[in-house]
């Protein structure tokens, strides 16, 4: 349990975190500091970035009417940012009573039906059984969360628990470790939930006890569905308890988590553990102190001592050690891996033995490091007597990245690739050629002096641009689109006359997107990228691009609808919404990126509506009474007014939109106005939609020259 030294030391917030709060920027915060005697004074912090009591800062909001009540999620995860024990043990404590309330919610109702005095006495033995029961004995706890549980702690655990009676146990712990993730990315490496689903479909459905020695946060064992047994370990013991709640929250496997180096201190050896069916991995990489010295005669090394310099072949024999025989490993791995000198002993004994089947090279971008196209090795324990297979499979989704992620994994067209292809495999030992893509290759082939395994060497090219007649489509779409380009390009304006110049300076008045939005002329809402789990996802790049929803969502904690609803309620009285509600586009909306450079705006068409929004995008719903949407999106794009709204930083520039000016005019008057602005966006559509296209032509022809497929005639 966490330690009360502060107990009833209120939590803390900063001035960004009271400006996400009121559902307005920074700036403004500044503002009501400097302007307002009663605005309650700094508690913590430093002299540039102060905090302030939590509960001070609600109260005066209350009063002056800029705040109607602060989220329930919120303040509860407030009160674990501020925790003094820290965030962790914080989150530590909220799953282990979450983990209660899911288990035994008669037990939790009888508990909290008293004092925070008698909850206190009665919580531990009653934590402790429920955790003996699904996360077993020896389960890894910080020090911090450890201690007795004292009466100063349970409005956490209350606040918690309420959290999960409108949410969800489950969706209520997923929520507050999403956040402490967000707030913390450099001290993570995560596995996004795309790549996790893939590794854990390629284990297979026969996988019913299943290990992670690098569990990290846990989300390729959550992938895993229908498991019976999952166990957990990593070094960072705070990341095994989390894993270990989060894992026993989300289904009814037995669950097993232990800290500890699994290369050095193997908590889940064959010996004791015994073997499981399949084994997930995003082990760590090019770690040089990964036990090559005091691990030399191991017996987990069947198929060669790793050099020091090639740890992620430690992970795959580590893999291999715990799999029944016929279990499936598959690990994410750099791509380094497969041809580098020092590994190629081991890696051609894996493909004699038949312990490696498939090496699938990812997109750029799929996981972390973003800039390298990272490999998953799909690994099978060999049968004794088995013989090993022809073969090794090669798979190549470098082309299936999405370009409007910029890069980033198209996951639904990368999962049917390498599931087609392995399923094929995997039955029959081999798949038919599909250039650029997929190819069983002889493993006779493989065994030269490199032992090179990287698929895009041992693949055919694919035909240029996609063959012949590909790129004949895309030369007649160009010339289509560049006729539209040319019937909608905007005539050069007249020159202005004397009167002309008269009537401009007679200006109509000026009103901002912060007034328009507390008059209820619009609403005003903050993207969260979180939504139900596979719902399209709106992004910054393809507002950009003006692509359409490239995104997925990878399932978020909602609400009860009467939840949802008095938070929209209230949001919409501020000219905001509920902070981390899903928020969808409708057709008419104006979108606006609100981080890098600024005068981008984007009014949602019928191919975008019904998406979610995602971060960094504020999304603007007018009244179509009183505002015209392609005028609201045109004057939000012009050059000084963004540069009127925009802030920077050291490394960013951000623009607070309600800041954006335009002028107040009839309706009719706007509807003028639109008809330009959305003349003058058709044009720009096309400009890069002939943009995209030249550039496909053009490579498809270089390709084409250059291999072959297409003569200088």
């Amino acid at each position: 349990m966490l330690e009360d030294t502060a107990a009833d030391a209120a939590p803390e917030v900063t001035a960004a975190e009271i400006a996400r709060l009121a559902g307005v920027g920074r700036a403004a915060v500044s503002n009501w500091r400097r302007r307002h005697a009663d605005f309650p004074k700094p508690v913590g912090g430093t002299e540039t970035s102060p905090s302030f009591a939590l509960p001070d800062v609600e109260d005066w909001l209350r009063a002056q009417g800029k705040l109607a009540e602060v989220p329930l999620r919120e303040r509860v995860w407030q009160q674990i940012a501020s925790h003094p024990a820290g965030a962790v043990a914080a989150l530590v404590e909220t799953g282990g009573a979450l983990l209660l309330v899911h288990e035994r919610p008669t037990d939790w109702l009888e508990l909290t039906a008293g004092s925070d005095e008698r909850m206190a006495a009665r919580l531990a033995p009653l934590l402790d059984q429920v955790l003996a029961t699904r996360l077993g004995p020896g389960r890894p706890l910080p020090a911090a969360a450890t201690a007795p549980p004292r009466p100063g702690g349970m409005p956490l655990l209350r606040a918690a628990a309420e959290l999960a009676a409108e949410l969800g146990a489950r969706k209520a712990f997923e929520f507050l470790l999403g956040r402490h993730l967000d707030a913390n990315p450099r001290q993570y490496t995560l596995t996004p939930d795309g790549c996790a689903t893939l590794m854990a479909a390629l284990a297979g459905p026969a996988a019913r006890t299943v290990l992670d020695p690098a569990c990290g946060t846990g989300t390729l064992l959550r992938a895993v569905p229908g498991a019976t047994a999952l166990y957990a370990q990593d070094s960072a013991p705070e990341l095994a308890a989390l894993t270990g709640l989060r894992l026993a929250l989300h289904g009814t496997a037995q669950v097993r988590a232990a800290a500890g180096d699994s290369l050095r201190a193997d908590a889940f050896a064959r010996a004791t553990a015994g073997p499981v069916d399949a084994v997930l991995c995003h082990p760590p990489f090019n770690e040089r102190n990964w036990g090559h010295e005091d691990l030399a005669y191991d017996p987990r090394w069947e198929y060669g001592f790793p050099a020091r310099t090639e740890s992620e072949l430690a992970w795959v024999q580590h893999a291999l050690a715990h799999l029944r025989e016929g279990g499936t490993a598959v690990l994410l791995m750099p791509p380094a891996v497969a041809s580098r000198r020092s590994g190629r002993r081991i890696r051609a004994d894996l493909l004699r033995r038949g312990a490696l089947r498939a090496v699938v090279a990812l997109p750029a971008g799929a996981a972390p490091p973003y800039g390298i196209p990272l490999q998953l090795w799909v690994l099978r324990r060999p049968a004794p007597q088995a013989a090993p297979p022809a073969g090794l499979l090669l798979v190549d989704t470098a082309a299936l990245a999405s370009d409007g992620q910029g890069g980033r994994a198209a996951w639904p067209a990368v999962h049917r690739a390498v599931l087609d292809a392995w399923t094929a495999y995997d039955r029959t030992g081999s798949v038919p050629e599909v250039a650029g893509v997929s190819r069983t290759v002889p493993v006779i082939e493989l065994l030269d002096d490199e032992v090179d395994l990287t698929p895009a060497r041992h693949l055919p090219p694919p035909a240029a641009g996609g063959g012949i007649a590909e790129l004949a489509a895309v030369r007649e779409r160009l010339d289509e689109t560049l006729g539209r380009a040319a019937r909608t390009t905007p005539p050069v304006p007249a020159a202005a006359t004397d009167a002309d110049a008269g009537a401009a300076g007679a200006r109509p008045p000026l009103t901002t997107i912060g007034e328009l939005a507390r008059a209820g002329a619009l609403l005003l809402r903050a993207g969260t990228g979180t939504g139900p789990e596979g719902a399209p996802v709106l992004t910054e790049h393809d507002v950009y691009t003006g692509s359409g929803p490239t995104g997925t969502a990878a399932g978020a904690a909602t609400g009860t609808a009467a939840g949802t609803a008095a938070g929209t309620a209230a949001g919409t009285a501020a000219g905001t919404a509920g902070a981390d509600e899903p928020v969808l586009t409708e057709a008419g909306d104006v979108v606006v990126p609100v981080v890098g450079v600024g005068g981008t705006a984007r009014v949602i068409g019928p191919a975008a509506a019904g998406a979610v929004l995602g971060r960094n995008l504020h999304l603007l719903r007018a009244d179509p009474a009183a505002l015209d949407p392609w005028f609201l999106a045109g004057f939000l794009r012009g050059t000084a007014n963004n540069r009127r709204a925009s802030s920077h930083a050291s490394t960013a520039t951000r623009l607070d939109v309600r800041r954006l000016r335009l002028p107040r005019l009839p309706l009719a008057e706007q509807r003028h106005y639109g008809d330009r602005f959305r003349a003058l966006a058709e044009f720009e559509d096309a400009l890069r939609l002939a943009g995209r296209l030249g550039e496909q032509l053009v490579q498809g022809l270089y390709d084409g020259l250059s291999d072959g497929s297409v003569t200088p005639g």
